[in-house]
């Protein structure tokens, strides 16, 4: 009989064991819903890593890599080939800091606003140059310059026309150099990527103008020796068309603060006038 009631009792330990299992099965199906949580979860996460990185936006619009290089520093800038100049320009101001206004955006000339990117073909990995002060350091250095072209200009209204004067018909008498890059009346250019040449000083020798705008310097070169002038020294730009030659001007740089420091130069072509002048003193110089 002892043996027949262990057996029973074996049994009925036997019975109970799959009640005693069911919590493992319980656990395993948690831990099967917690993984397709988790799963769910990272997939979640994934996408929105890739609407914040812009991926969608990206692959609407035909993107372009530039180079903006500022005050010595290099930035990196992703931007849609058929932005503006403006919008450039805001792009710039979220990098840098400068505001729009001060900003001196130069690749191969300054950079219009008006048009896109695709118009004036810039390419990836192009190099945009941004030259430009915080308002306090306009503000000091430009007040003088609109004073200066002020009583400039008033002065000029009072005068005979500049290739009437003697000064200057001593070199226009010369005639037009032979080397001179043609005129082009009526239009407005951006500036070369050569170096104007072929035109004369006051005293007659050839001068070329280079425009080194990475370095914001306007290279005056002789045959003797080249200056290497800061555009933010010079205080005006004069210039006037040449009497019976209207494709060209003569344009005279203010190093200093009076009419004595004027250098002169002799058959610019007119196409690049304006090119020159908003180089030199740049569209924000009234600020």
């Amino acid at each position: 009989m002892a043996t027949q009631d262990e057996n029973q009792e074996v049994t009925m330990e036997a019975e109970v064991k799959p009640d005693d299992a069911e919590p493992l099965c319980e656990s395993a199906e948690k831990v099967d819903s917690d993984s397709v949580s988790q799963t769910e979860e990272g997939n979640s996460t994934t996408q929105d890593s890739s609407i914040i990185n812009g991926d969608n936006a990206d692959s609407e619009q035909e993107m372009v890599d530039l180079k903006i290089i500022w005050n010595k520093i290099k930035y990196d800038l992703k931007i849609p080939l058929d932005s503006s100049g403006a919008k450039l320009k805001e792009a710039i101001h979220s990098l840098t800091g400068l505001p729009p206004a001060m900003q001196k955006v130069m690749y191969k000339g300054l950079l219009p606003e008006d048009k896109t990117l695709r118009e004036i073909k810039i390419t990836n990995g192009a190099k945009v140059m941004v030259v430009g002060s915080t308002m306090n350091d306009v503000l000091a250095v430009n007040t003088p310059k609109e004073v200066i072209q002020q009583e400039v200009k008033a002065e000029e209204n009072k005068k005979e026309p500049l290739c009437s004067q003697k000064q200057h018909r001593k070199v226009l008498d010369k005639g037009k150099p032979d080397d001179i890059m043609p005129a082009v009346k009526g239009t407005k250019e951006r500036l070369p990527t050569v170096p104007l040449a072929g035109m004369y000083n006051k005293s007659g020798g050839k001068v070329r103008l280079t425009f080194k705008l990475e370095q914001d310097q306007l290279w005056i070169g002789t045959k003797e020796r080249t200056e290497k002038v800061p555009m933010g020294s010079i205080k005006n730009v004069v210039t006037e068309s040449i009497e019976g030659h209207d494709g060209y001007h003569m344009m005279a740089f203010q190093l200093g603060p009076t009419e004595a420091s004027q250098y002169w130069i002799y058959w610019v072509p007119s196409q690049f006038v304006d090119a020159i002048k908003d180089t030199v003193l740049g569209k924000w110089q009234y600020f």
